[in-house]
Protein backbone atom coordinates (compact mmCIF):
# COMPACT_ATOMS: atom_id res chain seq x y z
CA UNK A 1 0.00 0.00 0.00
CA UNK A 2 1.48 3.56 -0.64
CA UNK A 3 1.87 5.50 2.27
CA UNK A 4 2.93 9.35 2.62
CA UNK A 5 4.47 10.88 5.36
CA UNK A 6 3.12 14.99 4.58
CA UNK A 7 1.66 15.87 7.55
CA UNK A 8 1.18 14.06 11.40
CA UNK A 9 -3.28 15.23 11.24
CA UNK A 10 -3.09 11.99 8.12
CA UNK A 11 -1.82 9.55 10.94
CA UNK A 12 -3.81 7.96 13.78
CA UNK A 13 -2.82 7.39 17.10
CA UNK A 14 -1.70 3.44 16.57
CA UNK A 15 0.56 4.63 14.02
CA UNK A 16 2.48 7.53 15.78
CA UNK A 17 3.01 4.98 18.87
CA UNK A 18 4.47 2.17 16.48
CA UNK A 19 6.95 4.83 14.76
CA UNK A 20 8.40 5.52 18.13
CA UNK A 21 8.51 2.46 19.33
CA UNK A 22 10.32 1.35 16.05
CA UNK A 23 12.83 4.37 16.60
CA UNK A 24 13.16 3.27 20.04
CA UNK A 25 13.56 -0.65 18.70
CA UNK A 26 15.98 0.63 16.00
CA UNK A 27 18.34 3.02 17.99
CA UNK A 28 18.86 0.39 21.11
CA UNK A 29 19.67 -2.14 17.87
CA UNK A 30 22.33 -0.04 16.51
CA UNK A 31 23.83 0.83 19.94
CA UNK A 32 24.22 -2.60 20.68
CA UNK A 33 25.93 -2.62 17.28
CA UNK A 34 23.10 -4.40 14.91
CA UNK A 35 22.23 -2.62 11.58
CA UNK A 36 20.37 -4.97 9.61
CA UNK A 37 20.39 -3.61 6.16
CA UNK A 38 16.35 -3.56 5.95
CA UNK A 39 16.52 -1.03 3.08
CA UNK A 40 19.61 -2.90 1.03
CA UNK A 41 19.26 -1.90 -2.62
CA UNK A 42 16.45 0.88 -1.96
CA UNK A 43 17.03 4.76 -2.57
CA UNK A 44 15.98 7.83 -1.41
CA UNK A 45 15.23 10.97 -3.08
CA UNK A 46 16.12 14.03 -1.20
CA UNK A 47 15.18 17.58 -3.30
CA UNK A 48 15.63 20.80 -0.68
CA UNK A 49 14.72 24.38 -1.75
CA UNK A 50 15.50 25.80 2.12
CA UNK A 51 19.48 25.14 3.49
CA UNK A 52 19.68 22.06 5.84
CA UNK A 53 21.91 20.59 8.25
CA UNK A 54 20.30 18.57 10.80
CA UNK A 55 17.69 16.82 8.04
CA UNK A 56 19.63 16.08 5.20
CA UNK A 57 21.93 14.68 7.33
CA UNK A 58 19.95 12.74 9.21
CA UNK A 59 18.03 11.60 6.52
CA UNK A 60 21.49 10.90 4.10
CA UNK A 61 22.98 8.48 7.45
CA UNK A 62 19.33 6.79 8.05
CA UNK A 63 19.36 5.24 4.59
CA UNK A 64 22.52 4.70 4.81
CA UNK A 65 22.08 2.89 8.45
CA UNK A 66 19.27 0.85 6.34
CA UNK A 67 21.85 -0.41 3.91
CA UNK A 68 20.20 2.11 1.08
CA UNK A 69 21.43 4.99 -0.55
CA UNK A 70 20.36 8.60 -0.99
CA UNK A 71 20.58 10.94 -4.11
CA UNK A 72 20.42 14.86 -2.98
CA UNK A 73 18.81 17.35 -5.41
CA UNK A 74 18.79 21.12 -4.95
CA UNK A 75 15.15 22.84 -5.23
CA UNK A 76 16.88 25.07 -8.04
CA UNK A 77 18.48 22.37 -9.93
CA UNK A 78 15.12 20.80 -10.31
CA UNK A 79 13.21 24.20 -10.58
CA UNK A 80 9.92 22.47 -9.26
CA UNK A 81 6.49 24.45 -10.82
CA UNK A 82 9.23 26.62 -13.22
CA UNK A 83 11.70 24.75 -15.06
CA UNK A 84 8.92 21.63 -14.88
CA UNK A 85 6.06 21.04 -13.14
CA UNK A 86 5.27 19.03 -9.98
CA UNK A 87 2.97 16.32 -11.56
CA UNK A 88 5.48 15.78 -14.45
CA UNK A 89 8.52 16.01 -12.07
CA UNK A 90 6.99 13.03 -9.71
CA UNK A 91 5.71 10.84 -12.18
CA UNK A 92 9.69 10.98 -13.72
CA UNK A 93 11.42 10.86 -10.39
CA UNK A 94 9.11 7.98 -8.94
CA UNK A 95 11.16 5.60 -11.56
CA UNK A 96 14.08 6.37 -10.43
CA UNK A 97 13.92 6.29 -6.80
CA UNK A 98 11.99 4.69 -3.93
CA UNK A 99 11.01 7.22 -2.05
CA UNK A 100 11.33 11.31 -1.92
CA UNK A 101 11.80 13.47 0.46
CA UNK A 102 11.45 17.27 0.19
CA UNK A 103 12.32 20.21 2.29
CA UNK A 104 10.57 23.13 0.79
CA UNK A 105 8.36 26.56 0.89
CA UNK A 106 5.27 25.67 0.07
CA UNK A 107 3.43 23.14 1.76
CA UNK A 108 0.89 22.79 -1.55
CA UNK A 109 4.53 21.65 -3.25
CA UNK A 110 4.57 18.31 -1.37
CA UNK A 111 0.65 17.77 -1.72
CA UNK A 112 1.17 18.11 -5.53
CA UNK A 113 3.90 15.81 -5.37
CA UNK A 114 1.80 13.12 -3.04
CA UNK A 115 -1.23 13.46 -5.27
CA UNK A 116 1.14 12.29 -8.31
CA UNK A 117 3.77 10.43 -7.21
CA UNK A 118 4.17 6.59 -7.06
CA UNK A 119 6.26 6.58 -4.20
CA UNK A 120 6.06 7.33 -0.84
CA UNK A 121 7.08 11.45 -0.27
CA UNK A 122 7.85 13.08 2.90
CA UNK A 123 7.68 16.01 4.51
CA UNK A 124 10.85 17.37 5.30
CA UNK A 125 10.20 20.51 6.11
CA UNK A 126 7.04 22.80 4.25
CA UNK A 127 5.83 26.17 5.95
CA UNK A 128 2.83 24.35 7.21
CA UNK A 129 4.18 21.47 9.08
CA UNK A 130 7.38 20.01 10.60
CA UNK A 131 6.18 16.48 11.36
CA UNK A 132 10.35 14.17 11.18
CA UNK A 133 10.81 17.19 13.98
CA UNK A 134 7.89 16.83 16.02
CA UNK A 135 7.93 12.90 15.99
CA UNK A 136 11.67 12.66 16.84
CA UNK A 137 10.85 15.51 19.90
CA UNK A 138 8.49 12.90 21.19
CA UNK A 139 10.61 10.09 21.09
CA UNK A 140 13.03 12.13 23.09
CA UNK A 141 10.36 13.09 25.58
CA UNK A 142 10.07 9.37 26.14
CA UNK A 143 13.39 8.46 26.59
CA UNK A 144 13.78 10.98 29.03
CA UNK A 145 10.46 11.29 30.72
CA UNK A 146 8.63 8.27 29.69
CA UNK A 147 5.33 8.03 28.30
CA UNK A 148 4.06 11.32 27.06
CA UNK A 149 0.82 10.75 28.20
CA UNK A 150 -0.51 13.16 30.64
CA UNK A 151 2.84 15.14 30.15
CA UNK A 152 2.46 19.07 29.56
CA UNK A 153 4.54 20.26 26.26
CA UNK A 154 4.96 24.57 26.32
CA UNK A 155 5.99 26.18 23.01
CA UNK A 156 6.85 29.86 23.85
CA UNK A 157 6.87 31.86 20.75
CA UNK A 158 5.52 31.67 16.81
CA UNK A 159 2.59 29.62 16.35
CA UNK A 160 5.24 28.31 12.83
CA UNK A 161 5.18 25.09 11.61
CA UNK A 162 7.04 23.17 14.31
CA UNK A 163 4.25 24.29 16.62
CA UNK A 164 1.74 22.96 15.09
CA UNK A 165 3.53 19.83 14.37
CA UNK A 166 3.82 19.57 18.00
CA UNK A 167 0.43 20.17 18.76
CA UNK A 168 -0.63 17.25 16.67
CA UNK A 169 1.78 14.74 18.13
CA UNK A 170 0.28 15.79 21.77
CA UNK A 171 -2.71 15.07 20.59
CA UNK A 172 -2.10 11.53 19.23
CA UNK A 173 0.30 10.48 21.92
CA UNK A 174 -1.76 12.34 25.17
CA UNK A 175 0.21 15.10 25.79
CA UNK A 176 -1.29 18.72 26.55
CA UNK A 177 0.42 21.46 24.55
CA UNK A 178 0.13 24.93 25.09
CA UNK A 179 1.45 27.87 23.02
CA UNK A 180 2.67 31.12 24.73
CA UNK A 181 2.63 33.71 21.54
CA UNK A 182 1.52 37.20 21.60
CA UNK A 183 -1.33 38.96 19.83
CA UNK A 184 -1.02 37.87 16.05
CA UNK A 185 1.20 34.92 15.93
CA UNK A 186 -1.06 32.38 17.40
CA UNK A 187 -2.16 29.23 15.66
CA UNK A 188 -3.20 29.87 12.33
CA UNK A 189 -6.83 29.68 12.46
CA UNK A 190 -7.13 27.06 9.13
CA UNK A 191 -4.91 24.69 11.07
CA UNK A 192 -7.38 25.35 14.47
CA UNK A 193 -10.30 24.15 12.72
CA UNK A 194 -8.26 21.25 10.88
CA UNK A 195 -7.51 20.41 14.26
CA UNK A 196 -10.63 20.36 15.80
CA UNK A 197 -11.80 17.98 13.16
CA UNK A 198 -9.26 15.98 13.93
CA UNK A 199 -9.35 15.76 17.55
CA UNK A 200 -12.94 17.13 19.02
CA UNK A 201 -12.71 17.01 22.29
CA UNK A 202 -8.85 17.67 22.77
CA UNK A 203 -7.95 21.28 23.65
CA UNK A 204 -5.74 23.31 22.34
CA UNK A 205 -4.53 25.71 24.81
CA UNK A 206 -3.13 29.09 24.17
CA UNK A 207 -2.06 31.69 26.33
CA UNK A 208 -0.09 35.42 26.38
CA UNK A 209 1.41 35.16 29.45
CA UNK A 210 4.50 32.80 28.78
CA UNK A 211 4.70 32.72 32.79
CA UNK A 212 1.46 31.44 32.76
CA UNK A 213 1.92 29.07 30.28
CA UNK A 214 5.34 27.20 31.52
CA UNK A 215 4.46 26.89 35.31
CA UNK A 216 4.19 23.09 35.71
CA UNK A 217 5.57 22.02 32.18
CA UNK A 218 7.40 18.78 31.79
CA UNK A 219 8.87 20.19 28.58
CA UNK A 220 9.51 23.59 27.72
CA UNK A 221 10.09 24.33 24.57
CA UNK A 222 11.15 27.23 21.55
CA UNK A 223 12.36 28.05 17.91
CA UNK A 224 13.70 30.94 16.60
CA UNK A 225 11.23 34.18 16.20
CA UNK A 226 12.16 34.62 12.70
CA UNK A 227 12.03 31.50 9.85
CA UNK A 228 13.55 31.24 7.13
CA UNK A 229 11.75 33.37 4.37
CA UNK A 230 10.59 35.97 6.76
CA UNK A 231 13.80 38.26 7.37
CA UNK A 232 12.04 41.25 6.51
CA UNK A 233 9.61 40.74 9.54
CA UNK A 234 12.84 40.52 12.07
CA UNK A 235 12.46 44.01 13.65
CA UNK A 236 8.88 43.76 14.46
CA UNK A 237 9.15 40.07 15.61
CA UNK A 238 12.04 41.05 17.71
CA UNK A 239 9.58 43.82 19.49
CA UNK A 240 6.64 41.52 19.40
CA UNK A 241 8.42 38.32 21.35
CA UNK A 242 10.85 40.47 23.44
CA UNK A 243 8.93 39.13 26.37
CA UNK A 244 8.91 35.15 25.61
CA UNK A 245 12.64 34.60 25.79
CA UNK A 246 13.38 31.32 27.60
CA UNK A 247 15.67 32.18 30.20
CA UNK A 248 16.60 30.64 33.64
CA UNK A 249 14.03 32.50 35.39
CA UNK A 250 10.66 31.32 32.81
CA UNK A 251 12.49 27.90 32.99
CA UNK A 252 12.76 27.73 36.85
CA UNK A 253 8.11 28.23 36.42
CA UNK A 254 8.28 24.35 34.95
CA UNK A 255 8.87 21.64 36.84
CA UNK A 256 11.85 20.90 38.71
CA UNK A 257 12.86 18.10 36.05
CA UNK A 258 11.55 19.60 33.26
CA UNK A 259 13.47 19.22 29.83
CA UNK A 260 14.34 21.93 27.73
CA UNK A 261 14.34 21.65 23.48
CA UNK A 262 14.91 23.57 20.95
CA UNK A 263 14.50 22.17 16.96
CA UNK A 264 18.15 24.37 16.37
CA UNK A 265 19.50 26.50 14.35
CA UNK A 266 19.16 29.11 17.71
CA UNK A 267 19.52 32.07 17.94
CA UNK A 268 21.40 32.68 21.16
CA UNK A 269 20.00 35.64 23.51
CA UNK A 270 17.33 36.16 20.94
CA UNK A 271 15.08 33.36 22.01
CA UNK A 272 16.40 31.14 24.42
CA UNK A 273 19.50 32.21 26.60
CA UNK A 274 22.99 30.58 26.59
CA UNK A 275 22.62 29.79 30.33
CA UNK A 276 19.29 27.74 28.87
CA UNK A 277 20.66 26.44 26.20
CA UNK A 278 23.69 25.14 27.44
CA UNK A 279 22.15 24.41 31.02
CA UNK A 280 21.83 20.99 33.04
CA UNK A 281 17.82 20.98 31.33
CA UNK A 282 18.84 21.29 28.01
CA UNK A 283 18.18 18.37 26.01
CA UNK A 284 19.07 19.82 22.77
CA UNK A 285 21.78 17.06 21.21
CA UNK A 286 19.72 13.87 22.21
CA UNK A 287 16.91 15.66 20.56
CA UNK A 288 18.74 16.66 17.53
CA UNK A 289 20.41 13.02 17.59
CA UNK A 290 17.15 11.48 17.22
CA UNK A 291 16.23 13.03 14.35
CA UNK A 292 18.32 9.96 12.62
CA UNK A 293 16.70 7.72 14.68
CA UNK A 294 13.33 8.26 13.92
CA UNK A 295 13.70 9.07 10.34
CA UNK A 296 14.89 5.38 10.19
CA UNK A 297 11.98 4.18 11.74
CA UNK A 298 9.82 6.01 8.89
CA UNK A 299 11.94 4.76 6.19
CA UNK A 300 11.50 1.06 7.27
CA UNK A 301 8.06 1.60 7.37
CA UNK A 302 7.60 3.37 3.96
CA UNK A 303 9.94 1.77 2.21
CA UNK A 304 10.34 -1.68 3.54
CA UNK A 305 8.55 -4.49 3.02
CA UNK A 306 5.69 -2.88 0.82
CA UNK A 307 7.42 0.40 -0.80
CA UNK A 308 4.53 1.23 -2.47
CA UNK A 309 5.05 0.46 -5.97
Amino acid sequence: MLRHFVDLLDLNPEEARMLIDRAIELKRSGQEGNRPPLLSGRTLGLIFEKPSLRTRVSFEAAIARLGGNAIFLRGEDVGLGTRESVVDFARVISQYVDGLAVRTFSHTTIEELAGAASIPIINALSDASHPCQAMADFLTIEELRGSPQGRKLVFVGDGNNVARSLAVASALLGAEFVLAAPEGYDLPEDFREQYARRFPGIPLRMERDPRLAVAGADVVYTDVWTSMGQEHEAVHRREAFAQYRVDEELLALARSDAIFLHCLPAHREEEVTSAVLDGPQSQILHQAANRLHFQMALLAWLLGEEPGR
